[in-house]
């Protein structure tokens, strides 16, 4: 390799890692419903961060005071945290005034990030394809919300992730209770159509877009229980399509991670409908790094190990 022309993936020199990178904080496990995952996430992330010769520590801030990251001398902070507290800005706001550079995107995104409504206002805003949705609340007349979105069709908190008080409604009568399920997450509730050709996921690493992968659970949708517990989900990458097919999804992703202000890296989910159209779901500014995770799936068929996955986060930490 040309070391004067290296690449942006290469793994820095082993004798500079610590110096550079100095105490490096791991944040995971958290308060959210998410805490699970984010314990997994984080431990797969701290253990690469050792193999590589980082000065990494476990942090979890459920039980630690972030004060603590100024106090014991952390000098960067890699956040596995996922859902609330963790990946809607809060900690990203904490560590901005404790002067502590942080990976992933900044207040704004994280925030604008775990908000799917207002994602896909901005999104509407730039004229790029999202699913019919209504916001749904307790005096939400069903029958015309049925009308509009058709059947079957999806209830979600807005605020929420790893699809924790998702369901599926193929029945008017159900709705009601897809409703409180959600409501008990979350105050803001999206009922969404059903686009029924596919679910894919685009990975975002610094300026370039990883490769394409779809996701083809085999229960009904991509819950939580496919997502983190399932053996059977599958996972293509190469994903099936066309190459200008999936270039055309790579550039959306960027183009809707840039309009949320997205930093570092990230993930842009899509549903595609029987005609091959792309519709952007949502985007993750915390993605995860269990086994089962999408982003170190897409990073290996691009031919970075999961050490540089993190190295790489890692390098692209900032404050604000």
């Amino acid at each position: 390799m040309d070391k004067s022309n290296p690449s942006p993936f290469s793994l820095p020199d082993p004798s500079l890692r610590s110096p550079r990178f100095g105490k490096v904080a791991v944040l995971f496990g958290g308060k959210s419903a998410e805490r699970e995952v984010s314990l997994k996430s984080g431990a797969a992330v701290l253990a690469a961060l050792k193999r590589s010769g980082v000065d990494a520590h476990a942090f979890d801030p459920a039980t630690q005071n972030l004060q603590a990251l100024h106090d014991e001398g952390y000098e960067c902070a890699f956040i596995a945290l996922h859902g609330r507290f963790g990946e809607d800005g809060t900690v990203q706001g904490a560590l901005e005034l404790l002067g502590i550079p942080y990976t992933g995107s900044g207040v704004l995104a994280s925030a604008l990030g775990m908000d799917k409504w207002r994602t896909k206002l901005v999104w509407q805003a730039a004229n790029l394809p999202v699913p019919n949705y209504a916001l749904l609340d307790a005096h939400s007349d069903w029958a015309d919300v049925v009308q509009q979105l058709g059947l079957p069709l999806f209830v979600k908190p807005a605020n929420e992730g790893s699809s924790v008080g998702i369901s599926k409604v193929k029945a008017a009568g159900e709705l009601r209770g897809a409703y409180q399920a959600a409501a008990k997450h979350d105050s803001l509730v999206i009922a969404e159509s059903f686009i029924g050709g596919g679910e894919y996921t685009v990975a975002i690493l610094g300026e370039q877009a990883l490769p394409v992968i779809k996701i083809e659970p085999a229960n009904e949708f991509y819950d939580y229980e496919a997502k983190y517990l399932r053996d059977d989900t599958r996972y293509l990458c190469p994903c099936g399509l066309g190459a200008a097919q999936e270039a055309e999804m790579q550039r959306l992703a960027k183009q809707a991670f840039a309009l949320i202000g997205g930093q570092g890296w990230g993930r842009v989910d899509f549903l595609m409908d029987e005609t091959g159209k792309p519709y952007l779901l949502e985007v993750n500014t915390s993605p995860g790094m269990t086994d089962h995770s999408l982003v170190p799936m897409a990073a290996r068929q691009a031919g970075i190990s999961f050490e540089q996955l993190v190295l790489r986060v890692l390098e692209m930490a900032h404050v604000g």
